[in-house]
């Protein structure tokens, strides 16, 4: 488990699943803003699920966000599309509504970062996100991540194309927060 002051990364937990489906998933509209692929119904327990507890992967790594020092499941965040031979990968994540504005996405960027620069030994992490994101924006930008680009119209969300900006930090720009710990599980 990787883990901060505020929050924790920790592997999906079959529990996890419903809840994420109802509060993340089901939700059309974010869902559809937050995911380049369309939206179409997929029952919490079916294999589609993208919260179904999954065999680790060297394409992505995803976690359970939880919160601390409860525990309570926060929402999840995930590394995806890595690629071991340029060492980058892409980082994403999505609250629960109810811990939205909290300041913890900042702290789950943290995280995903000192697993992606320091466990996983990566040189580049890329986050893509529509330009209206100015939550996602503004918690990238605070752990050290430039504004690379604004690609124009490039995103079909939820009835409209809308930009996108690409937001780049490399291994060398990022310093681990003196609170990020590793425990073993």
């Amino acid at each position: 488990m990787l883990h901060n002051s505020k929050v924790a990364l920790r592997a999906r937990h079959d529990a996890d699943v419903p809840v994420l489906q109802a509060e993340l998933y089901d939700d059309v509209a974010t869902r559809s803003r937050a995911d380049s692929r369309p939206w179409q119904p997929v029952s919490p327990g079916a294999a589609g699920s993208p919260y179904a507890v999954a065999a680790p992967s060297d394409e992505a790594a995803c976690f359970s966000v939880t919160t601390l020092p409860s525990g309570d499941l926060a929402g999840e965040a995930l590394l995806w599309g890595i690629d071991t031979h340029n060492r980058t990968a892409h980082l994403g994540l999505a609250l629960r509504p109810a811990l939205r504005g909290r300041g913890l996405a900042r702290e789950v960027v943290a995280l995903l970062c000192h697993y992606g620069f320091t466990v996983r030994g990566l040189h580049r992490l890329q986050i893509d996100t529509l330009a209206e994101n100015l939550p996602m924006i503004a918690a990238a930008t605070r752990a050290g991540f430039t504004l690379e680009g604004t690609l124009r119209r490039s995103a079909w969300a939820y009835g409209a194309h809308r930009d996108e900006v690409v937001l780049g930090l490399l291994a060398e720009e990022w310093t681990t927060p003196a609170d990020v710990a590793s425990d073993r599980v």
